[in-house]
């Protein structure tokens, strides 16, 4: 497997969410680089913050999530996608 494809992550949502008429059922996630975590705490993230996790996702998110979108994702969906991010950060490979 090649470092770009380890790179993204996909988290299926539990709870797709709506935009207009479109509904977003999973995120790619991708690995962000030190320009995205401007104004971040990496300790926030690590604990899951909410903020952090609001601020992150969109940067990073494939569809790109508002912030919005991210408030009112399901609780379970925001734990996964936060354990996902926590893998770029620990090194631990994607979750299957």
């Amino acid at each position: 497997m090649t470092k770009a494809a380890t790179s993204n992550r996909t988290v299926d949502l539990s709870a797709p969410l709506k935009r207009g008429d479109e509904s977003i059922r999973a995120v790619v996630l991708r690995k962000p680089a030190t320009g995205e975590l401007r104004g971040l705490a990496l300790t926030d993230i690590m604990r899951m913050d909410i903020d952090a996790l609001t601020t992150i996702i969109p940067r990073i998110s494939t569809p790109a999530l508002t912030e919005e979108e991210c408030r009112r994702m399901d609780v379970a969906d925001l734990t996964n996608v936060g354990v996902e991010i926590l893998g770029f950060f620990t090194g631990q490979s994607p979750s299957a």
